[in-house]
């Protein structure tokens, strides 16, 4: 009888640090995407004021949307900071997609703004930093979704029974998304036929 409970108890020991290092890899690899989604966006806030920059020239009288676009970079990154040293923390996770949701919002009215501008939209320089910046957006988009599976793998793992034992008592919490609204691409697309 003793060695049959020594035995349960072996068990559940083995069970508990099995659970644990499997709850503390899934977190590890949330983070690490994390980490991913910090490079690009770094990469895109060291492009926005060299695009700022070949966009003064040209735009000497637009100076507000060229202020507003470096005053959201600033904005974003100081949001992006405090998210990458906590990737767990809600709080700051949402303070990064709404600053971000700014920032894409005054890029937006810039590049709409270079259009009227024959000469800056076929500067070679304007031209490459705007395709940095469309690849950067793609790197952007593919990191986020796979922070976002990897936060969705370690929410499902500790929010599993029996696992959510290990993980209630030894501090893991669950993880948010990191979601970035783009107003553009809720609105309603309006055909006209005529």
């Amino acid at each position: 009888m003793e060695w049959v409970l020594l035995g349960i108890v072996i068990l559940l020991v083995i069970w508990g640090v099995w659970t644990y290092n499997r709850l503390v890899t899934s977190r590890n690899r949330y983070q690490n995407a994390f980490a991913q989604i910090d490079v690009q966006l770094n990469r895109r806030y060291d492009l926005i004021p060299n695009l700022v920059k070949v966009a003064d020239r040209y735009m000497a009288h637009e100076k507000d949307t060229l202020e507003a676009v470096i005053e959201a970079r600033n904005q974003a990154q100081s949001s992006l900071q405090k998210a990458a040293a906590d990737p767990s923390n809600p709080e700051a996770l949402r303070e990064l997609s709404q600053s971000e949701q700014g920032l894409s919002g005054a890029l937006g009215r810039l590049f709409a703004l270079s259009e009227a501008y024959p000469d800056l939209k076929a500067n070679e320089n304007m031209m490459q930093l705007s395709e940095e910046l469309s690849s950067t957006e793609n790197r952007i988009a593919y990191a986020r979704q796979a922070f976002n599976d990897a936060v969705m793998s370690y929410n499902i793992l500790r929010e599993m029974f029996p696992n959510s034992l290990i993980a209630n008592n030894f501090g893991f919490r669950r993880a948010e998304l990191l979601e970035i609204e783009d107003p553009q691409r809720r609105e309603a697309v309006e055909v006209n036929f005529q």
